[in-house]
């Protein structure tokens, strides 16, 4: 009960941060995401109504903001100044929410992080008092420069959106894990839950997927399947795995007291 994910002046219970978009409908965004144990959720401003749009469904309805933390993103963006202009929209839209993800895109095919936009944003949503948590490449010395700047997360791709291509460079997100003294959740890339679990191992406080779940056969189950693999890898992560020893094999029995 102590081992708590913190972020900014909140903690959670639950590890596995989940998306609201790619659902056939709202009813079934509402099912994974109560499979999923997940505590926050987030909400793309551009492509999900949250009351934006009068006289449409709205996300709200399913996903009563008093049950979980709402976490604006700006997918869609590619500049600092319409990151920053989404993301001040969505504090108006969710009376004063401060805690948002930012997400600033630099190539259509890959989506693929623009970095330079990122920071630039950061340093104005920082600046006008945002909490805020940033998606961003798995470069080390960006990730620290985002720290110092002040957001209170690092979300560094385990792989390109959507791709479901899993963790490609375990290393980076090692040297970004072991310089943070913020907490690191992996973003984008998770396509299963051996994914979610190898993150949650490598020692990151967390992981965000929406595809993952969203595109699975059975979404329900996958997100169900997801809060177990998160809630493992942390436990593995905090025991301590065994060393691995090339060319040396150990018995897993006793070898004294042998019946001769």
């Amino acid at each position: 009960m102590s081992d708590l994910l913190k972020i900014a002046d909140k903690t959670y219970h639950s590890r596995l941060l989940v998306g609201t978009g790619k659902y056939q409908d709202f009813a079934q965004t509402r099912a994974a995401i109560d499979a999923s144990g997940a505590e926050i959720i987030t909400v793309a401003i551009r492509r999900t109504n949250i009351g934006q749009n009068a006289g449409e469904p709205s996300l709200l309805e399913f996903l009563p903001p008093e049950e979980f933390t709402y976490l604006p993103n700006t997918a869609g963006c590619y500049s600092a100044d319409d990151a920053v202009r989404t993301l001040r929209l969505a504090r108006e839209l969710l009376d004063g929410h401060k805690l948002v993800k930012l997400e600033v895109l630099g190539d259509p095919n890959t989506l693929y992080p623009n970095m330079i936009e990122t920071i630039a944003a950061a340093k104005t949503l920082v600046k006008d008092g945002f909490d805020v948590m940033v998606y961003c490449s798995d470069d080390p010395i960006i990730a620290k420069q985002l720290e110092e700047i002040g957001c209170v997360a690092v979300m560094p791709l385990a792989s390109l959106i959507g791709s479901g291509m899993g963790i490609l460079n375990p290393w980076n997100l090692q040297i970004i894990i072991a310089n943070a003294t913020i907490p690191v959740l992996v973003d984008a890339g998770v396509g299963t839950a051996s994914d979610a679990a190898i993150a949650m191992e490598l020692g990151c406080q967390g992981v965000l997927m929406n595809t993952a779940i969203a595109a699975a056969r059975d979404p329900v189950l996958m997100a169900a399947a997801m809060k177990k693999a998160v809630e493992a890898g942390r436990d593995a992560y905090l025991a301590g795995r065994m060393p691995k020893k090339l060319y040396s094999a150990s018995p897993s029995s006793p070898t004294t007291g042998l019946i001769t």
